[in-house]
């Protein structure tokens, strides 16, 4: 039976890269790697070209070409004659490949200078194996035996099971934290993820901010990344989900594009490596931007240390539930939240536990706080916190309801309904992870309570 190409699909992940040999005319053979190879359909494939001026030249003489490609798993390998048709310039085949490559660009600091020029379309002429890549027949049926586990829904697998699932939770969700909150925790028990994050959008400053996250400890809430910066960035920009499947070589192939050109005259185009956000460690990442109605809501970033988690299936599937958390989230934050006219209820002013102090520090240029010396938040909730505490501190006040916040012109929210409640929730968070003595206290429906267990100093600094 002949080997199919669609038989072949782990094989262009990427996760060992894959090899181009070309010809010239006078019989000068030239070898070398690619980016990235997409699969089109049964007869056609599709090879990034950045860099390959030879391969080129080869190609212009001789059209005809080899490229293996090898399981990432047994190592089974495949030799496939192809021969050129055309380059692609623009359109949505350009878009997809030209994406991931400035992800790469954008994280090794060298956007403008590693990038796609053109996506090579190639008839594939014939499929043969190659001898000597396998493993063993009893170890390599071994290692494909057990597929990872996709879904778990009570034991069972089952996509439609858990797709309602994530839909019930989502569906029943009354606020915005409990909505982000059965996301992740939907993402990460039913689609067996263990690193997940949700970024919101922030249209004021064009930039996305991480709301919360699951599988990474403490201390991630409030990290930001730019629009266009890196894989999450460029997820946002685009609005297009992008998974990246061997995240590690791709960099190990980038710095080593880098340091050529840090000797070069292209130099000076050269910027600062950008980290990758989440796990330092990650092999394989799928990201999925949340749009609703056409308006970009936030990212959603799923991380694993295994470089053959995701792949083409999941990125559709789990785009799906992305597009249903999009909406519901729009929904809640373009809803007016009324105050609940209810009484407070139990809450009351606390007296510091003796001995314990909290310095705060509010800086005006980029309207951050620190306490006791650490780094806090910044920007929109950084002011809101100034405010409470400051009230807080003179003994006017310790309760504070949304709709009061969103009069207070001093605060400057812009006017989007959904900048509150997601600086609410980001702002108790930080607390929660930097200093847990002070809290922010939900008391009834749109009201919430300040409560320390320590004595607070505040003090302002212009120098950050």
């Amino acid at each position: 039976m002949s080997t199919r190409l669609s038989d072949l699909m782990d094989c262009f992940q990427g996760v060992v890269p894959t090899g181009i040999a070309t010809c010239s005319l006078d019989g000068r053979p030239n070898v070398t790697f690619l980016s990235y190879v997409k699969y089109l359909d049964e007869r056609h494939v599709a090879l990034s070209c950045q860099f390959f001026n030879k391969t080129k030249r080869n190609i212009a003489e001789n059209p005809v070409a080899a490229i293996w490609l090898m399981h990432p798993v047994t190592l089974e390998a495949h030799r496939l004659v192809i021969r050129f048709l055309r380059s692609e310039f623009k359109g949505p085949l350009f878009d997809e490949m030209a994406l991931r490559i400035d992800v790469i660009a954008s994280h090794t600091g060298m956007s403008g200078v590693f990038r796609l020029l053109s996506a090579d379309i190639y008839e594939v002429l014939e499929i043969e194996p190659v001898e000597g890549h396998v493993l063993p027949a009893a170890e390599a049926a071994e290692a494909l035996a057990a597929p990872p586990v996709a879904f778990r829904v009570k034991g069972t697998r089952g996509e439609l099971a858990a797709l309602q699932a994530l839909s019930d939770r989502i569906s029943r969700a009354e606020c915005l934290e409990r909505l982000i909150d059965a996301l992740l925790d939907s993402t990460t028990e039913l689609f067996d993820v263990q690193h997940a994050m949700v970024l919101l959008y922030d249209e004021t400053r064009s930039r996305l901010y991480t709301l919360d996250s699951r599988g990474y400890g403490r201390g991630g809430s409030g990290a930001e990344v730019g629009l266009g910066e890196g894989l999450i960035g460029a997820v946002a920009r685009s609005r297009k989900p992008l998974r990246v499947s061997h995240a590690g070589s791709d960099l190990r192939y980038g710095r080593a594009i880098r340091r050529g050109v840090e000797g070069s005259k292209e130099a000076d185009k050269l910027s600062r490596e950008i980290p990758l956000p989440g796990l330092h460690d990650a092999q394989s990442q799928l990201v999925l931007p949340l749009v609703a109605r056409g308006r970009l809501v936030g990212v959603l970033a799923l991380e694993s240390r295994d470089p053959l988690k995701f792949s083409d299936w999941h990125e559709s599937f789990l785009n799906v539930a992305a597009n249903q958390a999009a909406l519901a989230i729009a929904n809640l934050q373009e809803q007016e939240e009324p105050e609940d006219a209810r009484p407070a209820g139990e809450s009351k002013r606390l007296k510091p536990l003796a001995g314990r102090k909290r310095a705060f520090t509010f800086y005006p240029q980029d309207d951050a706080v620190f306490v006791d010396g650490q780094y806090l938040i910044r920007n929109l909730p950084g002011r809101i916190l100034w405010k409470i505490l400051r009230e807080f501190v003179s003994g006017k006040r310790h309760e504070f309801t949304n709709r009061e916040l969103r009069l207070d012109n001093a605060l400057g929210l812009p006017p989007l309904k959904d900048n509150l409640e997601s600086r609410l929730i980001l702002l108790r968070k930080r607390l929660e992870e930097k200093c847990p003595d002070v809290r922010m206290v939900p008391v009834r429906r749109g009201a919430f309570a300040l409560e320390s267990d320590s004595e607070l100093t505040l003090s302002e600094s212009a120098q950050p």
